[in-house]
């Protein structure tokens, strides 16, 4: 929505939270390792980040939010009161809907049952739990610092405190040499019987230091088979469950499906605040400075904290809009006129890749297993006719 300021009225917020007590192997996140999250900083630069945003005039908050999401980095590392500080930033009253969507990201080793309740009371209608294993060796072996136990003792804490709305993550793909079951895992999250989970493959980036052990040959590569077999599997066991998989990597309950993260698949526009935070209003999607004292120090002395920004052609966002509606089961409706498209999505269907119901396309989960080229794929024949 367009103001009368002219600029970009959003609903949708995404706030970064820095701190981690330690880098996991795999992570390439914009994080910085510290024992205590610093939360007096992380208030002060949000508040001078909004101001910066103020001035700016490409966004303006909406008057009552649609959806908060604070991730990371490790959130629940701030402690009990950073809800409330951040509250305060953003403005209680934007966060009095009675449909907002509030989600908080922690990790079972700081979320405790103090911070559960100090969350709830701030407002936090949603928990996002990193469990990613239940597996000790696999834990230790990407630097997590929870237990097997972990995952359930923090689902509890948050239950007591009335916070029933929990995702747990877990991440598929993991060396065999480890020792991980995955259907051990996926086993062990039906039992704490949350009603989302989200699905993170291993993917391996050259600045870290499983990408470190990857090029000097100690470690092997992530296995395509093995992904493909974990991540199938998991499609399975989950809709077997009762859940629905409603994009490639989200399993819900009934009702129970990510509302800020739909924001993103639909490309509605949508402001980020916090170190490495990107902001998107079509056509450009701007991004702050990675580092987090880099950020802080040119708050402090006034000075923008944009890292970088670019202006999505029409012939990007075309393929944006192609690769977000393939990723979750609303589809991608073409237009009917289009016959190479649906041609195409025909062909998929008798590979068992896709299926096609009138104009709308959807893939089923062997299908996401290939969705970068099949949204090129099909974007090619969109523009064939």
């Amino acid at each position: 929505m367009i103001s009368p300021s002219g600029c970009v009225e959003v609903g949708a917020v995404y706030v970064h939270a820095p701190f981690c007590a330690r880098r996991c192997t795999y992570c390439d996140f914009a994080v910085t390792v510290r024992r205590e999250g610093d939360l007096p900083a992380w208030g002060h630069a949000l508040a001078a980040e909004l101001d910066q945003v103020d001035r700016d005039g490409e966004f303006a908050l909406a008057p009552e939010l649609d959806s908060l999401y604070v991730g990371g980095g490790t959130p629940s590392l701030l402690g009990a009161g950073a809800m409330h500080v951040l509250a305060g930033v953003l403005g209680r009253e934007r966060l009095q809907a009675a449909e907002l969507e509030w989600t908080a990201e922690a990790n079972p080793e700081s979320f405790s049952s103090e911070l559960a309740r100090a969350w709830t009371e701030a407002g936090v209608n949603r928990l996002s739990l990193g469990a990613q294993t239940f597996h000790e060796g696999a834990l230790r072996w990407m630097g997590r610092l929870h237990g097997p136990d972990g995952p359930a003792r923090a689902v509890k804490a948050a239950r007591d405190a009335g916070l029933v709305n929990v995702s747990v993550d877990l991440i598929f793909g993991l060396p065999k040499h480890v020792g991980r079951s995955w259907s051990d895992d996926l086993h062990r999250v039906l039992e704490l019987d949350v009603p989302h989970v989200s699905l993170y493959g291993l993917t391996v980036e050259a600045d870290t230091a499983l990408g470190r052990a990857v090029a000097e040959g100690r470690e092997a590569a992530v296995d395509v088979d093995q992904y493909e077999e974990e991540y199938l599997l998991a499609a399975d066991v989950l809709v077997g469950a009762g859940y629905d998989h409603y994009e490639v990597s989200s399993f819900a309950r009934p009702g129970a499906e990510a509302r800020h993260n739909a924001v993103y698949w639909q490309g509605g526009a949508y402001l980020g605040l916090g170190n490495g935070a990107h902001s998107y209003a079509h056509p450009v999607r701007r991004w702050n400075v990675r580092d987090w004292e880099t950020y802080y120090r040119r708050l402090l002395a006034g000075e923008s904290v944009e890292g970088a920004r670019e202006s999505i052609d029409d012939e990007a966002a075309e393929l944006e809009r192609v690769w977000l509606g393939l990723r979750t089961t609303k589809g991608l409706t073409v237009d009917g006129g289009r016959i190479a498209a649906r041609a195409l999505a025909d062909r998929w269907s008798v590979d068992g890749l896709a299926s096609r119901h009138g104009d709308t396309i959807r893939l089923t989960p062997q299908g996401w297993l290939l969705l970068d080229g099949l949204a090129v794929e099909l974007d090619q024949a969109l523009r064939t006719g």
